[in-house]
């Protein structure tokens, strides 16, 4: 009786009431009129609340996300399918497909009924401001009887999940202070600059110059064969990103945290697209390697949130047992003592580049103060032969990162000389291009 009650809706509940009433007052009047319209007032939905609950539909529910990961602000179009597997007709159907508060309202349907066997496809778009994990569903189906006094709600267990992935700069092509190894199979070293035994021949094919022909090696395998002389060199890169809540500032989508979010994606993003060995490490340690970098880094920044960490030691141990190569650091407040562990944790690397945030302007500060950040951690790291670039609220990721055009034709580094073990290491090269 419980069940057949609740499902009443505003109306029902009334014609209960009513019902009850003018039986009252029939009662005692002594107006049998007024007591048989009382009854009917009663059992009109009592009865349409028993139907509706005995009826036995089977439906299922197919929810499909195009795409299922998108940027920040970028729309995704969610289907629905819906399909009676019954024989039976449905009545009046409300769908109601719940949705978390930064995606919008709850999106709903009415079906005028659906015959047995059939299906129906509901399509609604959301979009989405902030980055995140969002789960979809379940949907609910409210069956409503012909009078609209009886809803009964019904709910499916599919979930699906919406990834929006951080705003994901384009950064232009720039000069790392050092030449960092190449950039995949763009950088080439010569083989056959060691000599006839350290050559490594393949096979003669349609359009290879006949003067790279090794002779020795053609009469010992009786076929054409001509020197390897190209040999990729591949790059190595790693970014690191201080996500504390204590070096951050701001609040929402406009916080520094999130601004460091979005320049350690677009970094990523952009050397990823270079052909660059990847992996990116947090304070809290390593959380994505080069297997599916792009794919897993975003997916772990869509979820970032401010760690209650107060150090950075689990994340440079992760940095110092790094494979070296070009080191991009987007930090917010550094201490002098965190600026010396983070410079003594990159000495294998052969190029640094720091993107120092001025969380003072986060904050709402002004002056030359808020916006040199931390410029004594800004000074031991360009001692250090870090490149450094400091960024205030309101400041593109393009426009800082351009910076690095600066460093052209740096000298050798510190950095680089320790990688090398000699002045003429990565940085006698000049500076590599970034594109």
């Amino acid at each position: 009786m419980r069940d057949v009650i609740t499902g009443l809706t505003t109306r029902g509940r009334s014609f209960l009431a009513a019902g009850f009433a003018a039986a009252a007052c029939g009662l005692i009047l002594g107006e049998r009129g007024l007591l048989q319209i009382g009854v009917l007032l009663i059992a009109l939905p009592l009865l349409s609340s028993l139907a509706t609950s005995r009826t036995r539909y089977q439906l299922t529910c197919v929810r499909q996300l195009s795409p299922a990961r998108v940027p920040v602000g970028q729309p995704t179009v969610v289907t629905l399918r819906l399909a009676n597997v019954t024989r039976l007709r449905t009545g009046l159907l409300l769908a109601e497909d719940e949705l978390p508060y930064p995606l919008g309202g709850h999106p709903r349907f009415i079906l005028e009924g659906m015959e047995g066997g059939g299906v129906r496809e509901l399509t609604y778009r959301i979009r989405s401001d902030m980055r995140g994990l969002f789960t979809l569903g379940p949907l609910k189906v409210r069956v409503a009887d012909a009078f609209g006094m009886v809803e009964i709600s019904r709910s499916f267990t599919e979930h699906s999940k919406l990834v929006v992935t951080p705003q994901v700069a384009t950064l232009p092509a720039t000069h790392t202070a050092a030449d960092w190894l190449g950039a995949g199979d763009r950088r080439m070293r010569i083989a056959a600059t060691a000599g006839e035994d350290d050559v490594a021949p393949r096979p003669y094919r349609d359009g290879d110059d006949l003067r790279r022909v090794h002779w020795r090696s053609t009469a010992r395998h009786g076929e054409l064969m001509v020197r390897r002389e190209e040999q990729p060199w591949h790059s190595r890169a790693t970014v690191f990103v201080d996500t504390r809540s204590i070096a951050h500032a701001g609040s929402g989508i406009s916080s520094s945290f999130e601004y460091a979010v979005s320049a350690a994606a677009s970094i990523g993003v952009h050397l990823a697209n270079q052909q660059f060995e990847m992996q990116m490490i947090t304070d809290a340690g390593l959380v994505a390697t080069a297997a599916l970098f792009e794919e897993t880094m975003l997916d772990v920044l869509a979820a970032a949130r401010p760690s209650r960490g107060a150090t950075l030691a689990r994340g440079l141990s992760a940095l110092a047992a790094g494979p070296g190569g070009l080191v991009v650091a987007v930090a917010g407040r550094l201490d002098p003592t965190q600026a010396r562990d983070l410079a003594r944790s990159c000495n294998r690397a052969k190029s640094a580049v720091a993107v120092l945030l001025s969380v003072l302007t986060w904050e709402g500060r002004s002056g030359e103060a808020a916006r040199a950040g931390s410029p004594e951690a800004a000074r031991i790291l360009a001692e250090a032969g870090w490149q450094v670039l400091t960024v205030t609220a309101g400041t593109p990721l393009a426009e800082a990162w351009g910076r690095l055009r600066q460093a052209a034709e740096p000298p050798v580094t510190p950095v680089a000389a320790r990688a090398n073990g000699h002045a003429g290491g990565a940085g006698g090269a000049g500076g590599a291009a970034l594109r």
